[in-house]
């Protein structure tokens, strides 16, 4: 095995290399590779898993096995549209692939998240599909005093889901039942505030902080969706035509604001993202390769791609 960096401002990738398939590892080679990924996500964040030819999703789900924890089998409350793809392993986000994905942490405005993810690229794409990795900390670093001040007030996430038929995803698809008890005890758990509507969709609102303390460095790091929740994030003219269709922000399938309900100015986001770009590395996809990512370090993204690319996830 070799490792070797790929570091852009305040954020480093660890490339590790390796030899053979996973599945025809003796037991001391799986706990030297293992031991090597743990080392260097204590150090990075973030490592590129190189020369695994993981062939398909059942050997990339054998293999992130391999590494103990449990894989989460549901994304249940996820605003983002994915499909299941065998027990544990997901799609990655499907959105179109003309537009980018911007940087987030998994499931940051939810009660619970994933610790790891783990990302296996099936098929690269021809052009574009890169899964750029940005550190959490270092984008905090880069926003003035003022900005970072407003977000660790915190921010709430709104959704307006519909009951069948409407922009976005429905309360349904959302929660993956019929039954509105199980939502309202999903809801009641995750300490959000939630009303019906006589058009039989669902308004929620939940309130997390904008800034955490990572526990894998004892410091505070960028820890939310704000930039991504915000109607600024709808691209082109797709976006224009998405407001047009509505009365209010409201009536979109998701919004953000502050923690007292102000709204979020576009120029504190203009900042955010600026750091984004200045911090994000960006590797591109070798057909095998499996990221992993420790979620409240370091924010992951999507560029936009041409071809047939296929990627797949499982979380931790």
């Amino acid at each position: 095995m070799r490792d070797e960096r790929r570091t852009t401002g305040g954020t480093t990738l660890a490339v590790l290399h390796t030899e053979g398939r996973p599945d025809s590892w003796d037991a001391d080679s799986l706990d030297a590779v293992r031991l090597r990924v743990e080392g260097l996500l204590a150090e990075c964040g973030a490592v590129m898993v190189r020369g695994l030819g993981t062939a398909d999703a059942d050997e990339f789900h054998r293999t992130v096995s391999r590494f103990g924890d449990s894989l989460i089998d549901s994304y249940r409350g996820g605003n983002t549209p994915r499909s299941t793809v065998s027990d544990g392993v997901f799609t990655s986000t499907e959105y179109p692939a003309r537009f980018d994905i911007s940087l987030h942490n998994e499931l940051s405005y939810a009660h619970s998240w994933p610790n790891r993810l783990f990302f296996c690229c099936l098929v690269a794409p021809e052009t574009g599909g890169a899964t750029p990795v940005c550190d959490g900390q270092a984008l905090l670093r880069g926003l003035s005093p003022e900005v970072r001040a407003r977000f660790e007030s915190g921010v709430v996430y709104h959704q307006h889901l519909h009951g069948g038929f409407g922009l976005g995803k429905s309360w349904q698809d959302t929660f993956e039942t019929q039954d509105r008890e199980v939502v309202e005890d999903f809801l009641k758990t995750s300490q959000a505030e939630f009303e019906w509507t006589a058009e039989g969709g669902l308004r929620l609102s939940q309130h997390r902080p904008g800034v955490r303390k990572n526990p894998r460095t004892g410091e505070d790091t960028w820890f939310n969706q704000a930039d991504q929740w915000h109607p600024s994030n709808l691209p082109g003219d797709e976006g224009e035509t998405l407001l047009s269709l509505i009365d209010s922000v409201e009536d979109l399938p998701h919004w953000v604001t502050y923690g007292d309900g102000t709204a979020i100015p576009e120029e504190d986001l203009a900042e955010v993202r600026a750091s984004a770009r200045d911090n994000k590395v960006v590797e591109p996809w070798l057909a095998g390769d499996i990221l992993v990512v420790d979620n409240m370090s370091v924010l992951h993204g999507r560029e936009a791609f041409t071809g047939s690319r296929r990627v797949v996830v499982s979380m931790t």
